[in-house]
């Protein structure tokens, strides 16, 4: 895959400043240290970091092409195209052509939300592969292409434009006709997506989660609908624009992104009437069941993931697929019941306890009431959770989160959580003191273990038989981050580890934190 610049600034809407060089291309990239030979640099100016201090180490990595809204500096040999506008724009457009305009190609599904987005995005790339149809998929947790399974990075949040396009490019020659894309707001407010040509947009809900990033509640509102907005930007593909928005009729902001919607608007709800709609709900802890409504139509639907929230998500990916894409309804509904489970979603633990072990992914005050409520189903015995709240991100959310925890469990355990800078005992008091003003009592109610490891242990020696055990947060999340490292954590690796100790049998090792006693 190489092309000549002039060839890839021909057909996507960015602004020259300065002559185009002749310069063929191999790659493009706004990291430095993934720039390799050939590669055009796009020097972007972001929120925390100028791009352009790092010309120098992309040069010597092998760029070919600097991009940047400066002009060419005297001292430099090296091709330059100075540009005006949005550079992300503009990273996403040239990335695209460079791999040829995938997305062009693909029926892309789009999902955002505040929870639910993973799994709801994992729901219908299943229905569409039972259904026949060669579908990939690129969420925060992997991208799936045909028989391959590449990993997308270490934190929860949309690949970079590059990376989206490159994965897209290989679906295409993969025979792939349909992608599912899981957006996440940092992705939109960044334009990760741009380009990426959405043909129906997913919303799952959106609550309270973000907001060190976006501000306010309403910039984040905001960058969730702009998947919406995106579909009027997809331009015409030979293969039809449905431009499709399918919508949470029980989201308190479902108004606001329905006026966002350019065409055709589908529905969904396990409250009221909707396009598709559910009721005879009966949520047990091995199976979730309902009956689901399209007009006239009904369907008996059972799902493995269980919770009152999955039946939201079962009938955002039944709208996507039955209604938005043809799928037979009874058999899709059918299909539902052979769903794989979803990394780190309510992911059970067993190496001979007496006891209940999960690994859950609730980061947010809403999703961890749902997932308690949910677990609580499921406990005979008592119900204990270890959470903790990141460092440099939504200082709220680290006070509501133990209110939410205090009332759905019955020990809350406050511990590490990517503290970043911030000092970690100073998080764990402000959510010490939350616990406290919602009725807990600590040494009773709730403990501070830092260590993450020693959390998770704590939890396990305080578990009975018949009890039930959660570590939420971190989910499929491969590391943690202190000052400015990310060390190797699994959550699950973590949660068999210390049962291995309790059991006195084999098992993986304790993962390393800087909190750990271990040298």
């Amino acid at each position: 895959m190489a092309k000549h610049l002039k060839t890839i600034l021909r057909d996507i809407p960015v602004n020259p400043v300065s002559d185009v060089p002749r310069v063929l291309l191999h790659g493009i990239s706004a990291d430095s240290r993934q720039v390799q030979p050939g590669f055009a640099f796009v020097a972007i100016k972001g929120d925390n970091v100028d791009g352009n201090r790092f010309i120098p180490d992309a040069i010597e990595n092998g760029a070919r092409l600097i991009v940047s809204e400066h002009p060419k500096p005297h001292d430099l040999n090296i091709a330059w195209l100075q540009l005006e506008g949005d550079l992300r724009a503009a990273l996403a457009h040239m990335a695209a052509a460079l791999h040829g305009f995938p997305a062009r190609k693909l029926r892309v599904i789009g999902v955002t939300g505040t929870d639910g987005k993973t799994t709801t995005s994992s729901m219908i790339h299943h229905l569409l592969t039972k259904a026949g149809i060669k579908a990939g998929m690129i969420t925060t947790v992997n991208a799936l292409i045909g028989d391959q399974t590449l990993d997308t990075g270490f934190h929860v949040t949309t690949p970079d434009s590059p990376d989206i396009q490159g994965y897209m490019r290989m679906m295409v020659e993969a025979g792939m006709t349909h992608c599912v894309l899981e957006c996440t707001s940092h992705g939109m407010a960044q334009g990760r997506v741009i380009a990426a040509d959405i043909d129906i947009a997913v919303i799952t809900n959106i609550t309270h989660e973000h907001l060190d990033y976006h501000g306010s509640l309403e910039a984040y509102v905001k960058a969730k609908g702009m998947l919406v907005e995106a579909l009027a930007l997809t331009p015409r593909k030979r293969i039809g624009n449905p431009r499709l928005a399918v919508l949470n009729k029980d989201d308190e902001h479902y108004s606001y992104t329905k006026r966002l919607a350019p065409g055709k608007l589908i529905t969904y709800s396990r409250l009221n009437q909707a396009d598709i709609w559910a009721d005879e709900i009966d949520n047990k802890p091995e199976q979730l069941r309902f009956t689901g409504h399209i007009g006239k139509h009904s369907f008996k639907v059972q799902s493995p993931m269980i919770g009152l929230f999955n039946v939201s998500n079962v009938l955002a990916a039944l709208g996507a697929t039955v209604l938005g894409l043809g799928l037979d309804a009874k058999q899709a509904a059918k299909d539902i019941g052979s769903l794989p489970p979803v990394p780190g979603r309510m992911e059970v633990i067993q190496m001979g306890q007496n006891f209940t072990a999960i690994v859950d992914f609730a980061h947010t005050p809403n999703a961890l009431e749902r997932s308690l409520e949910t677990i609580r189903l499921m406990s005979p015995g008592k119900l204990i959770t270890v959470y903790g709240s990141a460092g440099l991100r939504d200082r709220e959310k680290r006070r509501m989160m133990p209110k939410v925890s205090i009332k759905g469990a019955d020990i809350s355990i406050l511990t590490a959580e990517d503290p970043r800078t911030e000092s970690l005992d100073a998080i764990l008091e402000d959510m010490a003191q939350a616990a406290i003003e919602a009725g807990g009592v600590e040494g009773r109610d709730f403990f501070r273990v830092p260590d993450r490891g020693d959390a998770i242990r704590k939890a396990i020696e305080l578990a009975q038989p018949g009890d039930t055990i959660v570590a939420q947060g971190k989910g499929h999340e491969q590391s943690m981050c202190f000052i400015d490292t990310e060390y190797l954590w699994d959550d699950r690796t973590a949660m068999r580890a210390a049962l291995a100790e309790h059991l006195g049998i084999e098992g993986p090792k304790m993962p390393y934190l800087p909190t750990s006693k271990q040298s």
